[in-house]
Formats: structure tokens, C-alpha cells, sequence
């Protein structure tokens, strides 16, 4: 399927990052209510611009796959995936940097 003028990829999430960023969200709304709500706004502004970031984005450590990059935010990594073939972005986690 190939992505037509003006059309958007889609963007997924799996239940691992919904897991973890429930924890992380969690983790900071016992801290600061506020800024919790500011990172989490933040964070939903990075995703839903990721397609034109996409090159900024460096290839994941972790994975042996060129469509699989990572992104740092706020002391997170998440990791994503390019899916060409579905023209769609999976969003594979969220993890916070200790």
C-alpha cells in the first residue's frame, strides 16, 4: 500500500507502551500533578509528529533493523517502528532512564 499525496501515516501503540507509560505517569503524578500533565502533553506532541521527525531519529541500539529508532524525551527513551509496508508507526515503549 503506498502512502498517496497528502495522506498521513497512522500511529500505533502496543500494550507494552501503554503499560509503561502508565507507570511512568504513575510514578510522576506522586511527585507533581502539573508537570505530569505537561510531559505527558509533550510527549503526545512528539508522537503525533513523529513522520516529520522521522529522519532526526537515530536507529535503535537494540535492534538490528533500520526502521526501528528511538527517541530521548524528559529522561525516557521510546522506541518505534517505521512499518512501510502498513504506512504506520508502531510506538514498541516507553522506558524512564535511571
Amino acid at each position: 500500500m503506498a502512502k498517496r499525496e497528502g495522506e498521513s501515516l497512522r500511529i500505533f501503540t502496543t500494550p507494552l507502551y501503554e503499560k509503561q507509560l502508565r507507570d511512568i505517569l504513575d510514578k510522576l503524578s506522586k511527585q507533581n500533578m502539573q508537570e505530569t500533565k505537561k510531559f505527558k502533553s509533550y510527549l503526545d506532541a512528539i508522537i503525533v509528529n513523529i513522520e516529520t521527525k522521522y529522519k532526526k531519529y537515530k536507529k535503535s541500539l537494540y535492534f538490528d533493523n533500520e526502521n526501528i529508532k528511538e527517541i530521548d524525551f524528559q529522561g525516557c527513551k521510546i522506541v518505534f517502528f517505521m512499518d512501510k509496508n502498513n504506512n504506520s508507526y508502531v510506538i514498541l515503549g516507553i522506558t524512564a532512564k535511571n
